[in-house]
């Protein structure tokens, strides 16, 4: 799928196929399967059920993000590229009156790429961290060829 932003590493729409299979270990937080329609990927995400209600065969937008800002083409004429170089490791870039990324998503979490398993030639897994709650993202290499082992991302859902 086409990003909206330069600073869309990774985004598809996810079925989800399962909740909990293996059971539920924590009272606030559930694991959730998925398939992805463009890229043939799988996805499992811990999740905060408080904050994110899905179920089973309900479809899901997800992205991963280097950062929330939007790229210079939508922050508006005039400082553009100066201010968005600033911005770019903000948690929150809407603090001068221009919204990011999260304002166009139903659930954010910020964490950091911990790891990369190479299953075959073709396929491989990419593991992230969200303050413990864990994602795992398998498929082919080039569709997750703008992730980065060890930096910063952010996973922005949406209904």
């Amino acid at each position: 799928m086409s990003s909206t932003s330069s600073n869309v590493v990774f985004d598809d729409i996810f079925t989800i196929y399962a909740i909990d299979k293996e059971g539920r270990k924590f009272d606030r937080v559930s694991r959730l399967y998925a398939r992805s329609k463009n890229y043939d990927m799988d996805m499992t995400l811990d999740y905060d059920v408080e904050l994110f209600h899905v179920s089973n065969d309900q479809t899901v937008a997800m992205a991963l993000a280097s950062s929330l800002s939007r790229d210079s083409a939508q922050a508006g004429a005039g400082e553009g590229a100066d201010v968005e170089d600033k911005d770019r490791d903000v948690w929150r870039p809407d603090g001068k009156g221009r919204r990011g990324l999260e304002e166009d998503y139903d659930y954010v979490m910020y964490g950091r790429v911990y790891r990369f398993d190479g299953g075959n030639a073709e396929t491989v897994t990419v593991y992230a961290s969200f303050g413990g709650l864990l994602l795992s993202l398998t498929g082919s290499f080039r569709h997750m060829a703008n992730i980065v082992l060890n930096d910063p991302i952010f996973i922005l859902l949406r209904k």
